[in-house]
């Protein structure tokens, strides 16, 4: 692979790592998902940074922490002037398309993509606000509740299959559109899927790929509230869960469709990459695969995302490049901010030592070469919506979880003893270092008291500027793609041999 690969980002969304069998799940099918661990690197412990789609997509392409670049939440404004990823690469010299999913909220609908696909599935404005002053406010008309899993079954189509058909056309026909130009660049390319995020509901197909009855259970199920944190009852309350919510056969429903969902994204996985193989592509582009946050699928008692329990915080990445790296698998802490920086360290970038802001990430290309890592990685995880009264912190170090917000009791736990993380260590007085040390971590990370009337300006700011926009005359901030077909198929002012002929891609073999 030369310094200068093709780039393929391949985003699931709520898809966790916990749900994949090469992070263990002994139910799921995904033999795409598998093929690109054969030669690839697992990161078996890699973290969103923030457990909600837009922060959490925000921060990986900043590669900073929501905190510092104000990503409170899925309707807060991803400032223009940030530098992401895209904006590197590009200036670097690649050629930047994303298709799909990004929840980019703002009038800038590109955030240095040249070129996008597909619009997006969720709004692009201020509507989805939380209201910390209000925190037993619910607004039905766009949050969660039970329904998604009440109702969760095999299906024909829904919304995100609608979504995702698309996204999956339009990124396929990229690649070979790109094969097909004359442009030179090297190309980074993001493929961003809405599939497996609730409602659970998969084609009839990946629905019947299972057996019902061989859907694993949550392994701890439903915890009573008090016996739960305050964050994991308010979340509860949030999107009305309680004892009698559902019953094991609606669980197990979820579940199924969920691990179908999982499956139809592994189809489409397969089809790009076969795009990659008939263009020869395949030869040097670098493919990651990745997740913007988990889902709780019941465990506990707890659906969706939100919380900072491994199901939810958690997520897959894969890199894969044949024959560059020898990394395997890989136990180190890690996080999506890494990305920005193992991008611009992979292609030798001019901005690597240069970059216009301070980057929260590090280089993964240490881990991916199996070299010893000098660095005592340590992840942050932050949270501000919906569920949340203040600002919300984790900190994973080592072996340890920690989790801080003011208004609740700190949460500690050791993972490699309680996986399952149902023995709150905080307070014990033979963990009373550990804990002082990562507490002492969160109060260095952020002032968290000072953070706290931030959110609450930004809330209170945003919601006034949504009631206005929502009045007379709205001018929608969502990314409305224009197809140009005066140039498309052929047309009198073409030549009908040329056009044939530069738009063939012959079959290997």
């Amino acid at each position: 692979m030369t310094n200068t690969p093709n780039i393929l980002l391949i985003q699931a969304d709520q898809m966790g790592a916990h749900a994949l069998p090469c992070y263990g799940n002994q139910v799921v099918q995904t033999p795409n998902i598998e093929a690109l661990t054969e030669d690839g690197v697992v990161f078996e412990n890699a973290y969103c940074n923030n457990p909600i789609c837009a922060p959490s997509r925000f921060s990986m392409m900043s590669g900073q922490y929501t905190s510092k670049i104000n990503a409170f939440d899925n309707a807060a404004e991803f400032s223009s002037d940030i530098p992401t990823f895209a904006h590197y690469l590009r200036s670097g010299g690649y050629q930047t398309y994303l298709s799909g999913k990004m929840h980019f909220v703002g009038a800038d609908q590109l955030h240095g993509y040249e070129e996008r696909l597909t619009t997006d599935i969720y709004p692009g404005d201020y509507g989805w606000t939380p209201d910390w002053k209000n925190p037993d406010d619910r607004v039905d008309w766009w949050y969660h509740n039970m329904d998604s899993v009440i109702e969760a079954g095999p299906c024909e189509r829904t919304n995100q299959i609608d979504f995702d058909d698309e996204v999956e056309f339009h990124g396929v026909r990229k690649i070979y559109d790109i094969a097909r130009s004359d442009d030179d660049r090297p190309f980074f390319l993001t493929i961003s899927f809405s599939n497996p995020h609730d409602p659970y509901a998969c084609p009839k197909e990946h629905w019947d790929r299972y057996n019902h009855d061989s859907i694993d259970m949550p392994n701890a199920g439903y915890i009573p509230d008090k016996k739960m944190d305050p964050h994991s009852r308010r979340l509860r309350h949030a999107y009305q869960q309680h004892p009698t919510a559902v019953t094991k056969e609606q669980i197990r429903n979820a579940r199924h469709a969920y691990y179908g969902q999982i499956s139809y994204i592994d189809d489409k996985i397969g089809n790009i990459r076969k795009a990659l193989y008939d263009t020869g592509f395949d030869r040097n582009t670098l493919i990651v695969f990745t997740s913007d946050h988990g889902d709780m699928l019941g465990e506990k008692g707890l659906w969706y995302k939100m919380s900072f329990f491994e199901e939810s915080v958690r997520v897959p990445l894969i890199i894969n490049a044949p024959g560059a790296f020898s990394g395997g698998r890989v136990s180190t802490p890690v996080s999506l901010v890494d990305l920005l920086p193992t991008f611009l360290d992979i292609t030798c970038s001019k901005y690597l030592n240069n970059t216009a802001d301070s980057l929260d990430g590090e280089s993964l290309v240490p881990l991916l070469k199996g070299e010893f890592d000098p660095l005592e990685r340590t992840v942050i995880s932050e949270f501000f919506a919906e569920g949340s009264i203040a600002p919300c912190f984790m900190i994973r170090q080592g072996n340890y979880k920690y989790i801080y917000s003011k208004p609740d009791p700190p949460q500690l736990y050791d993972l490699v003893k309680d996986p399952g993380e149902l023995q709150n260590l905080a307070s014990l007085p033979e963990y009373e270092k550990i804990e002082k040390n990562l507490k002492e971590r969160v109060f260095a990370h952020q002032d968290t008291e000072a953070l706290h009337q931030v959110v609450l300006k930004s809330q209170s700011r945003r919601r006034l500027v949504f009631k206005a926009n929502m009045e007379g005359r709205r001018t929608s901030w969502d990314h409305l793609p224009t197809r140009d077909a005066s140039s498309q198929y052929m047309r009198n002012h073409l030549n009908l041999n040329e056009v044939e002929s530069r738009a063939r891609i012959k079959s290997k073999g």
